[in-house]
Parts: structure tokens; sequence; C-alpha cells
């Protein structure tokens, strides 16, 4: 399947799943947009899970990961999807006290590791989790997500790479048209402001 008819497949599961929402959305950076990927309505089906962790899995595939990392909440059901595909163990990091940690697991010493997540905007969840797993004497060596919202060059160390890359407007509080006609603000996603 060529890059192309997966950026299509997936277009069709993000619509039927009803992963792309249409409003007035609060995005973790603080700025607002008409639109919120909630990939979690996409993952909730195994079978959609099974088919972008597959893919995802062959993107990385080339730089060899011994280990896929995702941040809780939102990558962890595609990275461990990525790592079934690879056949390589799965971990995640997680927020405690606002700082992304590794709890459960034992550190990646000596690993490769790519780090998977659902969507990225800013890029800063999976350069957390990449720090982190650095320090604890991994090797990042790849990054990936389902879809690539920047709008801008992410600073990552690694490049990024993902399914599809998709780009909607997004507004400072105070230019937002949708502020401006008084509709509701609603803060979709896992993570607190």
């Amino acid at each position: 399947m060529s890059g192309a008819e997966v950026k299509d497949r997936l277009e069709k599961m993000l619509y039927d799943s009803g992963a792309l929402l249409e409003g007035h959305f609060l995005l973790t950076s603080g700025l607002h947009s008409g639109y919120y990927l909630q990939c979690s309505l996409l993952l909730r089906f195994p079978w959609y899970a099974a088919f972008v962790g597959e893919k995802l899995a062959k993107l990385v595939e080339p730089f060899d990961p011994q280990i896929i990392a995702s941040p809780a909440l939102g990558g962890i059901i595609v990275g461990h999807e990525v790592a079934r595909a690879l056949g390589v163990p799965f971990i995640f990091c997680e927020r405690e006290e606002g700082q992304m940690r590794l709890r459960r697991f034992p550190a990646p010493e000596g690993m490769r590791f790519a780090v998977i997540e659902d969507v990225v905007t800013t890029g800063g969840s999976v350069r957390e989790v990449g720090e982190v797993l650095e320090i604890l004497g991994g090797k990042w060596e790849a990054s990936g997500c389902i879809v690539d919202r920047t709008t801008q060059d992410v600073q990552l160390p690694v490049e990024l790479l993902s399914l599809t890359k998709k780009t909607f407007p997004v507004y400072k509080p105070e230019e937002c048209p949708f502020c401006k006609k008084g509709y509701p603000l609603v803060k979709p996603g896992s993570r607190k402001r």
C-alpha cells in the first residue's frame, strides 16, 4: 500500500470513527481552533488501531528500535500497536506533579527507542518522553505519530514521521472568531492545562 493509499484510508477512518471534531476548542498550547482530532475515537476500534500501528511500524522500522515509548494517555494504544507490529517491548511515560516520568517500567538503558504519539501539535509530549528516556540511558532514534498537526517546524532532535499531516487554523484567544461570536469553548483531550 502506497503512502497516498494509507493517507486516503486513514482519512476515511478518521471520518467514519468521528475522530475529526468541529466546534470551538481550547488546545493544550492555549490556542483556539475550530477543529480537533480526538484519536481515541479512532483507536477505540481495534482494527483501526492495528492498521495505524502496522503502518507507523513500517515508518520507524528502518531505525531499528529495540523498544517503543509513548506519552500517557494519548499515545498508549497506538504505541502498543507499533510495538506489537515490530515485536518489541512497549513502555509509557506519565505526568507526575506536572513532569513527565517513567514510573512503571525499567529504564531503557543502552536501548534504541522510538517515541510514538497519536497527534502531534507542538511536539511537547514527544520531546519530554524522548528527553526523559535519554537521561535514563536510552538512545532516541525516531519519532512517529498518526497525525502531524504542526504548523511550524517542531524542534525535535529526531525527525517526526507521520501517516498524514493536517493543518487547521488556530487562533490566539484574543483573536479567535469563535470567541467573538460567543461560541462555548470546549477543552477536549487528556492533559489538564
